[in-house]
């Protein structure tokens, strides 16, 4: 990955495009996660129920803040053992957090990621992404861009004509499964890796 793919990545986000990217374990649909248009299209691309609820990655907390209610000093500690890394957390979801991210949920699934691209994204996009398999749904996530291009090459909807708006290349690591989610409150594992 070069500056100039980071920065046409990261262009297409602020323009409403939907990008693939890798991440820990499986390369990564996302999108401006405040972007209700490019958020619908995400989700039609995935045929993913609105209801479900997504992730977002991060850089850094400070990312997430805006979304989530802030942790308190030993739900933080506890989280910030495992960031950044391939840990995501469910965090009460601040009210003003869209629906569209939350989904029927009063949480909101985070991870501050340990991908250097993935964080490069963020840092470059300047936010917190979207972040969810690049896969439509009862397929097995993507690991390679050229599996994106499979799974998304002939797709078009009533959002948009074209599938993906950028793939920026890269490895994911070695982990096999996608990452683990676990409940901030409880500390229960509700997806193991």
């Amino acid at each position: 990955m070069t500056p100039w793919h980071l920065r046409q990545a990261a262009r297409a986000l602020r323009h409403g495009g939907i990008i693939a990217y890798p991440t820990e374990a499986v390369y990564g649909l996302g999108c401006d996660p405040l972007n209700a248009t490019a958020v619908l299209r995400l989700l039609a691309l995935k045929k993913r129920p609105v209801e479900k609820g997504l992730i977002l990655i991060a850089n850094d907390f400070q990312q997430l803040a805006p979304f989530v209610r802030a942790p308190d000093p030993d739900m933080m500690r506890r989280i910030s053992a495992t960031w950044p890394g391939p840990i995501t957390w469910l965090l009460p979801a601040k009210v003003e957090t869209p629906a569209w991210l939350r989904g029927a949920h009063d949480t909101l699934a985070v991870r501050v990621t340990a991908h250097p691209q993935a964080a490069a994204l963020c840092r470059a996009f300047g936010g917190a992404l979207v972040s969810t398999s690049a896969n439509p749904a009862g397929r097995p996530p993507a690991r390679q861009p050229l599996r994106v291009r499979h799974y998304f090459n002939h797709y078009s909807s009533h959002y948009s004509k074209r599938p993906l708006d950028y793939i920026l290349h890269g490895a994911v690591y070695s982990h096999t499964k996608p990452t683990e989610i676990r409940d901030a409150l409880t500390g229960k594992v509700i997806r193991p890796a």
